[in-house]
């Protein structure tokens, strides 16, 4: 039998009210501006005054999603015992990337003459053409002979291509500041302000959050311990998936080339190439040795096309082991759970995840007992000793 730790806190109304009309400013000031993303708006969910709760959970969902995202888990984890804040991921809020987003772009005086050669040069020019789709949407991704062509090409029209790709490839490389414009670090900041929302709530805070989302409940983590006591990462993007598409990020950021997100939003990859730069802080060495003093869950899928595999395992070991609060757990390739792993509705990849209530399940086992089953992962069976999770 599972003894599960009772320990509650009773926010009273004044608390409450002011939590709740702190983030209703930022809510209504989402929603005067012309540009709000419908659909996109951060959400709580709160207890009454006075009854006994948990702890507040702040969520964070994944790169060019939205909060709805994160609903299902959300209203679990509310049912039993928590007040949840819902947060937005910075600038998500809002249907323009390019002014809103977080990303990473050449300096002025750089991008603009290296864009007139590239103008002119009618190799490059028909190259990035074939690139384009047909309806004019997204572009494909060029394979990794085309990569090095366009490098190639690339060095041929301007002498400084290598140097710019290597200060965007080392994490921390002293030219990058000498290239480059970067807002990456908008992602704690925004987070910051969420979590200063909370102020009032008494009680730990804990951070969830998905692929970036899991990256800046990490990172908020490690700037505020004095706060969060806890943090689970669903597959976080500490590096981008893979070294072929990690440089064509890199590379092809700067250009202004563009993606699609999950609901037909068309931003520059650059927004990309910035949460590449992100997750490298949240592996930096002063991170590395705070977090080690906060529990952390990780759950990764070998199924990945997103954040890298290896360098979660690696950073999530570099924190501890499980006799010290740090637990990982690896769906693997035969369950066919995909990138987006906390919604079984969410299809990525022709995937799923099927095994969704162990997740939730689990989830509450760590935030409520710094303890992880990995056997409930592994099946579609709930554990009868915890909060049954309901049927889609």
């Amino acid at each position: 039998m599972v003894t599960l730790l009772e320990a509650r806190v009773l926010p009273d109304a004044d608390q409450l009210s002011q939590a709740r009309g702190k983030i209703d400013n930022y809510v209504d000031s989402i929603a005067a501006n012309p540009d709000h993303r419908d659909g996109a708006f951060p959400y709580y969910l709160f207890h009454e005054p006075g009854e006994p709760i948990r702890g507040t959970i702040l969520l964070f969902h994944g790169f060019s999603a939205r909060p709805h995202q994160m609903s299902r888990l959300a209203s679990y984890l509310f049912l039993n015992g928590f007040n949840v804040y819902q947060a937005s991921l910075v600038g998500h809020p809002f249907r323009i990337p390019d002014k809103y987003w977080p990303q990473v772009d050449l300096k002025p005086e750089i991008a603009g003459p290296l864009r007139e050669k590239i103008d002119r040069d009618p190799v490059l020019q028909k190259f990035l053409s074939g690139l384009a789709a047909a309806d004019g949407k997204a572009p494909s991704r060029p394979s990794p002979l085309q990569m090095l062509g366009l490098i190639a090409r690339l060095q041929r029209i301007e002498p400084r291509t290598l140097d710019i790709i290597l200060a965007i490839e080392r994490e921390r490389d002293p030219d990058f500041d000498r290239y480059f414009l970067s807002s990456h670090m908008n992602y704690l900041h925004d987070a910051q302000q969420r979590l200063s929302e909370l102020d009032a709530m008494p009680g730990p805070i804990y951070t969830v959050g998905l692929s970036v989302g899991g990256a800046v409940a990490l990172a908020l983590a490690a700037a505020r311990p004095d706060r969060i006591q806890k943090v689970v990462a669903y597959a976080p993007l500490l590096e981008v998936y893979g070294e072929e598409r990690e440089r064509y990020v890199n590379i092809a950021g700067p250009l202004d080339i563009r993606e699609m997100g999950w609901d037909d939003l068309q931003f520059p990859l650059g927004c990309f190439t910035a949460t590449n730069r992100f997750g490298a802080f949240v592996r930096s060495r002063g991170n590395t040795r705070v977090l080690k003093q906060v529990p952390t869950l990780f759950v990764l899928t070998e199924n990945e096309d997103a954040a890298d595999i290896k360098t979660n395992e690696k950073f999530s070991r570099s924190l501890g082991r499980e006799g010290q609060g740090h637990y990982l757990y690896r769906y693997p390739t035969s369950d066919l759970v995909p990138h987006p792993m906390v919604d079984p509705e969410e299809v990525s990849q022709g995937m799923s995840n099927q095994f969704w209530q162990g997740l939730y399940q689990e989830t509450f086992r760590f935030l409520t007992e710094t303890q992880f089953n990995s056997a409930n992962m592994d099946t579609l069976e709930q554990d009868p000793n915890l909060p049954q999770v309901p049927p889609v």
